[in-house]
């Protein structure tokens, strides 16, 4: 048996330490009090007998509480409290230099799985996590006040992101405006950058700004291949010119400079993809980066866009080689394809376009889809105009906003300032069941949680745009003056800051005894619940004039810390903490059996509740000799639901060639069911965590959370 201790490490269970603190604990009482030989003996056995492969520390110290009061030990057991309390402090009084060493040494479990995208063996990562350390060491004892830490450590809400707290001058996610940027020049590092007359160069420029960009903010961002596609013209015209110049025919000029400007866009698009997945940011991995890929945002260069669209499709569905010289599915950048009327139907002209994300999806997961349709429906601007585009990184979607200098919609070059997440299990758990006590206790969290968006929206109000060029003077974000506040940029519906939540299963299951997916009394009080959400974030946005939005919070490595935290505060609870995870916002638990159709149209309903982000996902197995099954669901997504991804499996073992689906065993281990291998090292995994792909593990509730996911599609479906 295995022992995880309270900083991840991972040791051999040792049977002489439990033995050891009981016989501390006897020597600070009674005679009479203490525990016999053969008592400490018994609960040594007990343990060591207990059938389990891991077990946590706090459970072990748990387990010998019980049996203390079990042999009625009492006065015992309380020392034995006090002793435990006593250690907590002193390793508590130095922590983050034994966070620090501990990251160094490569033995902290949390570090080495807090993000599936971060390698922390790596140079580049191990950089920012020291530095991220650091800085939340400096949150927690500078700039939060007691109450919120608390609130963070005992898992009651999250504070995101304190690892990048500390430098006031960050934000979380955005769109970037590369059509300014790109039209207009930018600057970076201090060198200008003119605009590009070739799709080549402005591809390689984008991939420059893009690394820049996510250097600068902590979150994902987004750009759109429609603002790509002017400088496909502009290298059409080039080509067509040289050939012009050479005196051939014009038939002959039209037939080659077509010829040479696709050469191009596969050239481009080919750089881009290279470059987005080599270059590291200063967060130490591959920009976290989106990318739009939607028709209907241009007339003008709808072609041109079009056959760019087409050639990254192509592109993803090849794959990108590991180190082995094998094809595998790449992390980022993610893609979101719009379905609109030009390419959702048959007879539509650009369907060929949807036929070939299909088959991406079937094959690399991507891209995610996004209903023009039904965003248009939901996303109604002041004017009364209903607005399609992207999200910011994974699932972060803005507030509708209207320039108020030109009167139109306006998305890129708009922000998130920032997340703080509420855990609705926590609610229900500690109303006890009793909706009165649940309805008042929310309220109080939601407090806790304004006050510490509060925080974040101060911390970054004070900053000047100095302080990231490249976002604030040079047209990522805005072209503001030097010196110049952001200030007014956070106020009137700009930028956006997010309420994020988690467990609305749990908390519904746990209060009504019903799941919210009953289409009944649980999707009822589900919907009261995420509607109590929403109205909060009206009330403080009316009296702050400022975005908040209700956010479903990608959990990743975060689900399994509210999880152990709620084991901790109230035990194990059958269908509500018996498990290492809890679920992600809004979504069906992952072990509910349930069609892939019913699924998205149920979550759609609650998807509308959930403006500040929100993806819903469903479960397949391989489908790529079924393209009409995912064909059928795309066409679904269209029809009934804003955003939506399907989640395939891709993976390699390159130790004996095998692709298809790693798998989990009952220990929480992947392992290569073609040879058996469990060397992470030599596995390529990719699972679609919390919105987008992972590719470097997870911790054990995440693990566990992919191990119990149940398909809800089955190839079976479309023989019968």
């Amino acid at each position: 048996m295995q022992v995880v201790k309270r900083n991840g490490n991972i040791v051999d269970f040792d049977p002489s330490k439990i033995a050891g603190a009981i016989q501390k604990a006897n020597e600070t009482v009674k005679e009479k009090e203490r525990a016999s030989k053969k008592e400490i003996q018994e609960i040594v056995d007990y343990i060591k007998n207990i059938n389990k492969n891991r077990i946590l520390v706090e459970d072990i110290q748990d387990l010998v509480e019980e049996k203390l009061m079990d042999f009625k030990h009492f006065e015992l057991a309380k020392k034995y409290i006090i002793y435990r309390y006593t250690r907590a402090l002193v390793r508590k009084s130095n922590t983050t230099d034994q966070s620090i060493k501990e990251l160094i040494d490569g033995e902290n479990e949390y570090w080495n799985t807090e993000n599936s995208n971060k390698n922390a063996r790596i140079v580049t990562t191990q950089r920012d996590y020291l530095a991220g350390i650091t800085s939340t060491d400096i949150t927690r004892r500078f700039l939060l006040p007691e109450d919120i830490v608390k609130a963070h450590d005992e898992g009651i809400i999250h504070f995101h992101d304190a690892d990048y707290f500390a430098q006031n001058a960050l934000h979380n996610c955005d769109l970037i405006n590369l059509e300014d940027m790109l039209q207009n020049g930018t600057n970076i590092n201090g060198v200008m950058i003119e605009k590009p007359h070739k799709f080549l160069t402005a591809m390689t420029i984008a991939t420059q700004i893009i690394t820049a960009v996510t250097s600068s903010q902590y979150g994902g961002a987004t750009v759109t291949m429609t603002h790509l596609a002017p400088f496909v013209r502009e290298s059409y015209k080039r080509y067509l010119q040289k050939y012009r110049d050479r005196k051939l025919s014009e038939e002959q000029c039209v037939q080659f400079a077509k010829e040479d400007v696709l050469r191009e866009i596969k050239d481009g698009v080919q750089t881009f993809q290279y470059q987005v997945n080599s270059m590291t940011t200063t967060n130490g991995q591959a920009p976290f980066l989106s990318v739009c890929l939607y028709l209907g945002e241009t007339e003008e260069y709808k072609e041109e866009l079009a056959l760019i669209i087409e050639e990254v499709l192509k592109q993803r569905i090849e794959g990108m080689k590991n180190e082995k010289g094998v094809f595998i599915t790449p992390a980022f950048p993610k893609l979101l394809y719009v379905l609109e009327e030009d390419n959702i139907h048959e007879n539509s002209k650009y369907w060929y376009l949807t036929e070939l994300a299909a088959k991406c999806t079937a094959k690399r997961m991507v891209p995610d889809y996004i209903s023009e349709k039904i965003m248009k429906q939901l996303k109604i601007d002041k004017n009364g105009n209903g607005n399609c585009y992207p999200c910011m990184g994974c699932r972060s979607f803005l507030t509708p906003y209207v320039d108020p200098k030109t009167n139109k919609p306006k998305y890129y070059g708009r922000f998130n300032q920032g997340v703080v997440t509420i855990n609705l299990v926590d609610v229900a758990l500690s109303s006890n069941g009793d909706f009165d006590n649940f309805w008042k206790i929310f309220d109080e969290r939601l407090e806790l949680c304004h006050r510490a968006l509060q925080i974040r929206h101060e911390r970054l109000a004070h900053i000047t745009s100095d302080v990231a060029p490249i976002l604030w003077q040079h047209g990522a974000l805005a072209r503001l003056q030097k010196g110049e506040s952001v200030h007014p940029l956070l106020h009137g519906g700009y930028s956006t800051i997010s309420l994020g939540y988690a467990g609305l299963y749990e908390c519904v299951k746990y209060m009504t005894g019903h799941s919210h997916t009953d289409n009944g009394e649980g999707k009822e009080f589900g919907i009261k619940v995420m509607q109590h959400l929403n109205d909060k974030c009206k009330e403080w946005k009316e009296a702050e004039n400022m975005d908040y939005s209700v956010y479903g919070t990608p959990i990743e490595s975060t689900t399994y810390k509210f999880a152990k935290n709620l084991k901790k505060r109230f035990g194990t609870i059958k269908g509500i903490t018996d498990k290492d995870y809890i679920t992600n916002s809004y979504h069906v638990p992952v072990f509910e059996e349930i069609d892939a159709f019913s699924k998205l149209k149920l979550e759609s309903e609650f998807q509308k509740l959930s403006p500040g982000g929100a993806v819903s996902y469903i479960e397949t197995p391989n489908l790529q000799d079924n393209l009409e099954v995912v064909l059928q669901v795309i066409k679904y997504i269209y029809d009934n639901i804003m955003y939506a991804e399907l989640n395939t499996k891709s993976d390699y073992c390159q130790k004996c060639g095998y692709t298809g689906e790693i798998l989990i065993d009952d220990n929480l281990e992947w392992y290569c069911p073609n040879c058996g291998n469990r060397d992470h090292s030599t596995l390529n995994v990719a699972r679609r965590t919390c919105g987008y792909i992972g590719t470097n593990f997870w911790n054990k509730g995440r693990t566990q959370e992919i191990k119990e996911r149940v398909l809800h599609i089955d190839n079976k479906d479309d023989e019968e």
